[in-house]
């Protein structure tokens, strides 16, 4: 690998305390450098770009106001924490992660003491920040809790779970929701438009900061008025949304939403919510591949775009020859679209990876019958089974160490009742470079010991198609 540079500030950096000092001018040229040193690594290391790009402002700013690892810090998915680990002692070792003895793509517990909990899986961070927030209150300390969480992440089920108990708490618990308006592919359903409309209401979000202001903001005559405050910004919220806010109905403080990648606003408005106790949510506003134009352009491709030109972003052309190497998921997509041009009750089902798995070809032809139905593999493979229930053909694919999920889905409303749903394990085996995590290791281990289900395992590109017109054939049967 050449010599990236690392920045005259970043070279410094050895842990978070070396920054505490910083002025906001040092705190900004920090996020340049820490973008720049990301961006030149991963340029000839691949690895998850855009979303690290994204949250270079928050890392700094939540490292500047907190004191991580006695507050906890816990990065949902984890794929954005790149910068978390630059901070943290693993700046040299930045240029070897996702490789052999290198360092995690994803937050690891045994990596670092700053890894507060592992992840690579989503929509796990509040429920581990809240459990770590009430030990902490048994444990009679009085520590921070964090979780940072992607609006992608945020529908799935175990976000939601844990909310309705945060609500319910009197945790020290900040959740940061950061909505870029899209995960890997576009984000759909009701949340996004929800988030969307807050977003929007600037008339809202001007007229709080002036009741805030007026109510003494953070200090003890804004205290003792916390009740009414909460009643005020409550029919404020719903005089301006039409509804009222989503999160303060589960009893947990709402603010937002601010700019994320404004490093200043950021400080300032973690310094006032360091101060504020119980369950809190803030909802900032980032820009996925911001930095790298061709990333902020097209976040879905630089997601994780492999090898590609710092400056300009463009990764080196793909071989698009008759001699070229097709991958399993676009063989499934092609031969998807195939069935389903003979058969007219075949439906695509998959937990937010649409263009993952390919089934963005079938979304092409019939979006009728394609379903992303957001990251929730529960919900997706419930769904196949209510959709068989009506005569239809459930093709639902899911990545093999995401169906881990959805076991008792697969169990109780497939496999019990014999619905003719057709589930494709997408990355299944052993799968380089993201880890543990993402190895789809025991699908063949928890599955065969399953009733009513037929298993099969296709040796190449053939085998697959083959199985899935038999499978097909079988299931318009049963």
């Amino acid at each position: 690998m050449q010599n990236i540079n690392q920045g005259e500030l970043l070279r410094r950096i050895n842990s978070p305390e070396d920054i505490k000092g910083f002025s906001i001018e040092e705190l900004t040229q920090l996020c340049n450098e820490l973008r720049e040193y990301i961006i030149g690594v991963l340029s000839e290391n691949p690895g998850h770009l855009a979303s690290s790009l994204g949250t270079v402002e928050l890392t700094v700013a939540l490292h500047y106001i907190y004191d991580v690892p006695m507050d906890s810090l816990v990065w949902d998915v984890g794929h954005q924490a790149y910068s978390h680990k630059v901070l943290t002692g693993r700046r040299d070792a930045f240029e070897n992660i996702r490789k052999f003895n290198g360092l995690s793509g994803f937050p690891r517990m045994k990596e670092s003491e700053y890894d507060s909990f592992g992840t690579g899986h989503s929509s796990t961070s509040i429920s581990a920040a809240l459990a770590m927030a009430i030990a902490d209150k048994i444990n009679g300390k009085k520590n921070h809790h964090i979780a940072v969480i992607g609006d992608g992440s945020m529908t799935g089920g175990m976000a939601f779970e844990a909310l309705n108990h945060a609500g319910s708490t009197d945790a020290d618990l900040l959740v940061v929701l950061n909505d870029n308006g899209i995960s890997i592919d576009k984000q759909v359903g009701a949340l996004s438009q929800y988030l969307t409309k807050i977003t929007t209401s600037a008339t809202y979000n001007r007229l709080k900061n002036k009741i805030w202001n007026l109510m003494g903001g953070n200090s003890g005559a804004y205290s003792k008025r916390t009740t009414l405050f909460k009643k005020i910004a409550f029919a404020t919220k719903s005089l301006f949304s039409g509804k009222s806010n989503f999160f303060e109905a589960l009893n947990i403080r709402y603010f937002g939403p601010i700019d994320g990648n404004d490093i200043k606003s950021l400080v300032d408005t973690l310094s006032d919510l360091k101060k504020i106790k119980g369950p809190k949510l803030l909802h900032i506003i980032t820009k996925k591949g911001k930095g790298l134009n061709a990333a902020e352009n097209n976040p879905t491709k630089y997601h994780a775009p492999g090898v590609f030109d710092p400056q300009t972003g463009e990764t080196p052309k793909k071989d698009k020859s008759e001699n070229a190497i097709l991958k399993f998921q676009d063989v499934f997509g092609e031969t998807l679209v195939e069935l389903a041009k003979k058969y007219d009750n075949i439906v695509g089902i998959t937990p937010a990876m649409l263009s993952g798995c390919s089934m963005t070809k079938l979304q092409e032809v019939f979006p009728n019958r394609t379903f992303d139905v957001g990251i929730a593999e529960q919900h997706a493979v419930c769904f196949a089974a209510g959709m068989a229930v009506r005569n239809t053909i459930p093709f639902c694919n899911v990545y093999s160490s995401f169906m881990q999920r959805a076991y008792d889905q697969i169990v109780h409303d497939i496999a019990l009742q014999q619905l003719p749903v057709i589930l494709c394990l997408d990355r299944s085996g052993l799968v380089g470079e993201d880890g543990a995590t993402h190895h789809g290791a025991f699908d063949l281990a928890y599955l065969r010991c399953v009733p009513n289900l037929t298993i099969a395992a296709p040796a190449d590109e053939h085998d697959l198609r083959n199985l899935m017109y038999t499978a097909v054939i079988q299931k318009s049967r049963s």
